[in-house]
This record gives structure tokens, sequence and C-alpha cells, in this order.
């Protein structure tokens, strides 16, 4: 559990209460202070204050948008409308306006690692798929981009003007070095890595 919030009074009242929940707390006096701590391996969430001295808490979301495993719960002493709406789009579980109850924080807190741990599932999921993406060649890649858009062979060899033998060549390695059987399983892993479509006239 991660505090940030430059308060020194709700540092330790936010600790106190994550510690007397049974979680470990960490707690940070600036963004700046926060960033510089290394990741950690497993659940986790960040308790946010809106306003902080260096980067504020909307700027500290969008710098982490990217890790998902850590949800956060954003608070505030003054929440405004525009602020818990552009909080709660860009992902944050949870907008709290102080004062709020031990049990409403430890809820969220509870939701946010279980969300923490979701993302962290996916993402060992999606490691295996992702070195074998890895592992194929800009033809491959642009062959493999074509299959799962619906294209057939003649057309593939059309569009990266190769013959359609050569496109039944890459088609073979692309299926054997993303460890699938099938177009469906295919395109199924094209999905899920997010390997982007290609528009045919």
């Amino acid at each position: 559990m991660f505090v940030v919030d430059d308060d020194v009074s709700v540092r330790e009242s936010l600790e106190l209460l994550i510690l007397s929940a049974g979680w470990q707390p960490e707690t940070f006096a600036s963004a700046e202070d926060f960033l510089a701590r290394s990741r950690i391996e497993g659940p986790s969430c960040v308790v946010l204050d809106v306003t902080l001295p260096d980067i504020n808490g909307l700027d500290l979301q969008k710098r982490i948008v990217d890790r998902a495993d850590m949800p956060i719960i954003f608070i505030t002493g003054y929440g405004d409308v525009p602020t818990t709406v552009q909080a709660m789009r860009a992902g944050a579980v949870e907008f709290l306006t102080k004062p709020f109850g031990d049990d409403v924080l430890q809820s969220a807190i509870r939701q946010a690692i279980e969300r923490s741990r979701s993302a962290l599932a996916h993402e060992a999921e999606l490691r295996p798929l992702r070195e074998c993406l890895a592992s194929l060649t800009p033809r491959e890649r642009e062959t493999m981009a074509l299959v799962v858009s619906g294209l057939l062979n003649k057309q593939i060899a059309a569009e990266l003007g190769i013959s359609e033998i050569t496109v039944k060549a890459h088609r073979g390695r692309v299926m054997r070095k993303m460890r699938v059987d099938s177009l469906a399983d295919l395109v199924r892993v094209a999905a899920a890595l997010d390997v982007p479509l290609v528009a045919h006239a």
C-alpha cells in the first residue's frame, strides 16, 4: 500500500489505518519521492492526494498509467466534479473526499488490491505471448497482421508484392512461432496482444 500525501498528519493516520487492516504501508510526501521508488512485484495500490506540492495527483496518475497492476484511490479535501470525472476516466478505483470513514477507505483498498491481482495475472498470461511476437521477423509480423485481418494468401501476396508460396511459408512460421494450431487461435492471440488490424480495400 503506497500513500502519497504532503500532509504528515494524514500520512500518519492512513499508515495506522492500513496497518490495522493487516496491509503493509509505505508513505511518501511527494509524487517525486514516490516515482523514485523502484517497482514492486506483487499486488499493490496507491492512496493519492490530488493536491501535491510538485507534481499533482492527476499528473502522477498520467505518469503511471501503464501500471495497471497499481490502481489509484484518490483522496482530496475539496473534490470537484470535473476533477473526479477526470480521475475516474483515467482509471482511478475511487475518489474520496475528506473526511471519509475508515471502512470506506478499507473497502476501496480491497477493491484496488483485487484489481491489481487481476492485472498481474493478466500480465503473466501475456508475457509468453509477447515473447513469441518478439521472435517474429518484420515480414512475419506484416504477414500475421494481414492474416488476422481476414485476408487470403492471394490477397496477402498482392499486398506485400511476394508470391503465394512465400506467403504460405511466412504464415507457417508465424503459426509455429506463435505456438498456435488454428487461425482462430492466432486471431485470439493477436487480439490479446493488440496487434493492429489492416484495412483492405
